[in-house]
């Protein structure tokens, strides 16, 4: 073997396929464009979203619903979290830094209180939000729920 006899594996290359250049080719005369029409024409490009003529998907489908401005976005934690929480580090005050420490939300955002779970710990918790049964949950532990704005 040397450089001379190197050869690709067999079927890993293909040969170009070379267009007009002659009928003899199989690829000239329309040059595999077919008859006639735009596409077969040189500059020619469709408009996107472009469907042939028939009516394109975003004028057939139907705008629906809207965005309210002012909503307020909150991350969530669930009361089993809270518990999991206290456990692990033994806190008695829950509240955005100790979330934020944890991983569990950003400094940017807001936080809820949800009532998944059970709480068996008394905690101080601080956070924006509560849902009725979260704030249930952690009054009926022992715990306070202080909203923070």
């Amino acid at each position: 073997m040397n450089l001379s006899n190197l050869r690709p594996a067999k079927g890993s290359t293909k040969t170009r396929k070379r267009i007009g250049r002659g009928q003899g080719s199989g690829y000239g005369g329309t040059s595999t464009r077919g008859h006639k029409g735009a596409q077969s024409r040189s500059g020619y490009s469709k408009k996107i979203g472009f469907e042939g003529g028939q009516m394109p998907i975003q004028r057939r489908l139907p705008k629906f619903g809207f965005t309210p401005l002012k909503r307020t976005e909150y991350k969530v934690i669930n009361l089993d979290r809270l518990q999991e929480l206290a456990d692990a580090k033994e806190l008695t005050v829950i509240d955005t830094e100790v979330m934020i420490k944890a991983g569990l939300m950003a400094p940017k955002h807001l936080l809820k209180i949800l009532g998944n779970g059970s709480l068996t710990a008394k905690l101080e918790v601080k956070a924006h939000a509560f849902s009725k049964s979260a704030e249930e949950a952690i009054t009926n532990a022992g715990g306070t729920a202080i909203k923070i704005q």
